[in-house]
């Protein structure tokens, strides 16, 4: 009987080790493929570009629409961030704050780790807090087409 249950736990426990870095893997697969997604859906439009103090890609002026069609279909949550100064804001976003309202407008955190990433044109992929939500997230830097920073593509699932 002992050595029954003792075969029982081991192969729990295999099964455990097993499954639990296939579950992360999978969630950073789909940050992955949801950011491809983002991405694809902009470059159809054209090169990124600041006109006005707004985000553009191509000739049309970011909307609402190209976030929450990524949305629909890969689900989490995806914003478009333009910098302004040393800041990056959200200019369409599907992220809401605590009050249950858009978060258009807002600021990334200073705080979050992808702000030094993203200020050296490099992603952050990982961890990161959103209006009190924890998700997994990615973050790349928008580029124009002289190579400066001019906004960032995000893109998250709650854990």
């Amino acid at each position: 009987m002992f050595s029954n249950n003792l075969v029982a736990f081991i192969i729990a426990l295999a099964c455990f080790v097993v499954l639990i870095p296939n579950l992360g893997s999978a969630q950073a697969d789909k940050v992955k493929n949801s950011m491809a997604a983002l991405k694809a859906e902009t470059g159809k439009l054209g090169a990124p570009a600041v006109q006005s103090n707004e985000l553009h890609f191509g000739k049309s002026k970011v909307s609402a629409e190209l976030v929450d069609a990524v949305v629909k279909k890969h689900g989490g949550a995806a914003t478009l961030f333009a910098k302004n100064g040393d800041q990056y804001v959200r200019v369409v976003t599907t992220v809401k704050k605590e009050d249950g309202t858009s978060a258009v407008g807002t600021a990334l955190d200073t705080n979050s780790p992808a702000i030094a990433k993203l200020n050296n044109g490099e992603p952050y992929y990982g961890d990161v807090k959103v209006f009190s939500k924890t998700y997994d997230a990615g973050y790349e830097p928008i580029k124009d087409a002289s190579g400066a920073i001019i906004g960032a593509y995000f893109v998250g699932y709650p854990k």
